[in-house]
């Protein structure tokens, strides 16, 4: 059992913020999920601000993004809506709300950075066009064998869009980005554990083939 103190000397009132295991987890999983939101928040303010490189934005996002799905999951039942949880503790994180419950994808991987893009040994190399092709396979394949759950396709997604990104020959408005950013967008709205419907499925597949015949037309264009 934990207490905390009000006022002071002889005035010392014990106030319970738990009285069982259970009830500690409870308040220790809100807390971390409030600390998770502040922390995106000012992890968005930075990068507008250019106070973070890129990269660092994009690996610390990745990660944040990640914590905030597990977490989700796991106190669903604690917290089922995250904008009245923000709102019983007067949180004002517009930033956080965008990157966490809208897009579901750091800004970096959501709008392109043609910094990165550009860099010697990116755009076109034959690695990166391999790499690509690899994930749109390696996810599509994923589909075909009935994996669909959401922590099954969103890694693979979110790897297949920065990949692309890497690619200057592919434009920011490419059907392709569109596309899969718009399934990221769509299974950031899920539980981790939900599994697409089979009609889902189909769509994300039938997507995902012709966003790779198109990247593969973009290619043979180059040649």
């Amino acid at each position: 059992m934990a207490t905390s103190a009000g006022g002071s000397g002889e005035n010392f009132t014990p106030v319970t913020l738990w009285t069982n295991k259970k009830e500690k987890e409870a308040i220790n999983n809100k807390a971390d999920l409030f600390a998770l939101i502040k922390t995106v928040d000012r992890l968005e303010k930075a990068y507008v601000r250019d106070a973070i490189s890129a990269k660092e934005y994009e690996t610390t996002c990745l990660n944040m993004i990640a914590k905030f799905k597990t977490l989700m999951n796991t106190i669903q039942d604690q917290v089922p809506s995250v904008m009245d949880f923000m709102k019983m503790y007067h949180m004002e994180c517009p930033a956080a709300v965008n990157r966490l419950l809208v897009s579901g994808i750091p800004a970096t991987i959501e709008h392109g950075n043609a910094g990165r893009s550009s860099t010697a040994g990116g755009g076109g190399s034959e690695v990166v066009v391999a790499e690509t092709v690899q994930l749109f396979i390696t996810t599509m394949d994923a589909l075909k064998i009935n994996m669909t759950a959401v922590d099954n396709l969103y890694p693979l997604l979110t790897d297949l869009v920065q990949s692309m990104n890497k690619l200057v020959f592919l434009e920011p408005e490419f059907e392709g980005k569109v596309k899969v950013k718009e399934w990221l967008t769509r299974l950031n709205k899920m539980r981790a554990s939900d599994e697409l419907s089979e009609d889902e499925s189909r769509q994300l597949l039938f997507d995902l083939e012709s966003s790779y015949g198109a990247v593969v037309q973009k290619l043979k264009e180059r040649h």
